[in-house]
């Protein structure tokens, strides 16, 4: 039988009930801990004028915009990041807020490049920014709000690590090399390349900057090469207990030509994939986009759900911190009511809706069934609890499905009954 006529398009994903769960899983996590470090949320438009992204982006992003004349003639592009459009709203609005403004998204981009793993064309990112705030403070704010978000996800000590590195060492050996000042970004966009790149060919990249990969690859190995503002970051994150979590890289440059000073990226310790995270310093941006009319330093990140929830399922402990949750907030409902008697269904509709009020997720057979065939209905939307509706009502029996335990009831204290009994592990209640 021949297949469906349509399907979603490449590097576009649908999200069944189960993806959809995860995906929760991921927003919820992002969320709570943002909230309890401080950060507010906002959210920005999915659609903007491609000028915004083409005025300071550089690198490979110009070339993988999703780009096209709207009904009005107007160059739009879907964003491909978040970063931008938040420069243009802080512009506008920052002088209604104390600052540092510390801020966050959770929104969809959108980028034409080649789908493979930890990479699509649609993906949902994790913004957090720190904007009026020029200190490695704020930047050690920033690292360290990324370390306590993978240890939110079942992540432990050894799992990942934070590669920090300052675009301002080098520039400053770019300076002291006679790089022209012009021709620095594009000398930082080889360095950005430098673990991925053919031997012989980054050798004739640096050539044209009168430079060899040894002189490169021996300022990286040089740890005396620390910025002071590295210095103060990793004594700051050594107070909060969190030292461990970073090293010094400087093979770590980004790529967008708006960072200016501190940049990072997460990885998992054996560097198994692509980062998991990344963002730093980018000073200038708000004025570059507000042609000078704001100019607030800025420092911030972005994690994408594919790549964490890659590592995740490839990390044991976090993924099955995944699944309780999963079973616990993926579920259909929390509680069938079987209809074990039809002359009851009046007093069992009743019943659904008391619990729905209440706030108890609940569930039934929408036409008269077996008993037998109620159960596995109830099974497999994932229920923790069968209340079975009988010829003894107002008694009730509940049955605890994954223990296959059984007890009784009165409909009149059903609500606090169930209340109670979703606060409790699903075994027999212990006398």
């Amino acid at each position: 039988m021949a297949g469906p006529s349509f399907q979603a398009l490449p590097g576009f994903r649908d999200f069944i009930p189960r993806e959809c769960a995860v995906r929760n899983y991921l927003f919820e996590t992002w969320r709570s801990v943002a909230r309890r470090c401080g950060y507010v949320e906002y959210e920005s438009p999915i659609l903007e004028d491609t000028a915004l992204y083409l005025k300071k982006s550089g690198g490979e992003l110009s070339a993988q915009l999703f780009r096209f004349e709207d009904q009005g003639g107007r160059d739009v592009t879907l964003r491909p990041e978040v970063t931008a459009s938040l420069a243009r709203l802080v512009a506008e609005h920052q002088r209604h807020f104390p600052k540092p403004l510390k801020w966050f998204e959770i929104g969809q981009c959108f980028r034409y490049e080649k789908p493979q793993k930890g990479r699509g064309r649609e993906f949902h990112q994790f913004n957090v920014d720190i904007l009026g705030e020029g200190g490695p403070a704020a930047d050690a704010e920033l690292i360290s709000l990324a370390i306590e978000t993978m240890l939110a996800f079942g992540f432990v000590a050894g799992d990942f690590v934070v590669r920090v590195s300052d675009r301002h060492a080098w520039i400053d050996f770019a300076s002291q090399h006679g790089v022209a000042e012009e021709s620095i970004p594009d000398f930082l966009n080889i360095v950005d390349k430098i673990e991925r790149e053919k031997p012989e060919v980054l050798t004739q990249k640096l050539a044209a900057f009168s430079l060899t990969a040894e002189q490169v690859r021996s300022f990286i190995a040089d740890p005396t090469n620390a910025s002071p503002a590295y210095l103060a970051i990793r004594e700051d994150l050594t107070a909060r207990g969190l030292g461990d979590f970073i090293e010094l890289d400087l093979s770590i440059v980004r790529g967008l030509a708006y960072y200016t000073g501190v940049v990072f990226e997460v990885f998992d310790s054996k560097k198994s994939m692509r980062a998991v995270a990344g963002g730093g310093r980018y000073d200038t941006l708000i004025a570059t986009i507000s042609d000078g009319a704001v100019d607030l330093p800025a420092t911030g990140f972005a994690m994408g759900d594919y790549v964490i929830r890659n590592l995740i399922e490839e990390t044991t402990h976090a993924a099955m911190q995944m699944e309780v949750w999963l079973q616990r907030n993926a579920a259909a409902c929390e509680v069938f009511v079987v209809v074990a008697d039809e002359t009851k269904r009046a007093e069992s509709l009743k019943l659904v809706t008391e619990l729905r009020r209440a706030g108890i997720s609940a569930d039934f057979s929408l036409n008269p069934a077996k008993v037998a065939k109620q159960f596995q209905s109830a099974e497999k939307s994932g229920a923790r609890f069968a209340l079975v509706v009988g010829t003894e009502y107002p008694e009730l029996k509940l049955k605890i499905l994954a223990s296959r335990c059984e007890e009784s009831g009165n409909a009149e204290s059903a609500i606090d009954w169930l209340s109670n009994r979703l606060q409790q592990p699903d075994g027999p209640l212990l006398a």
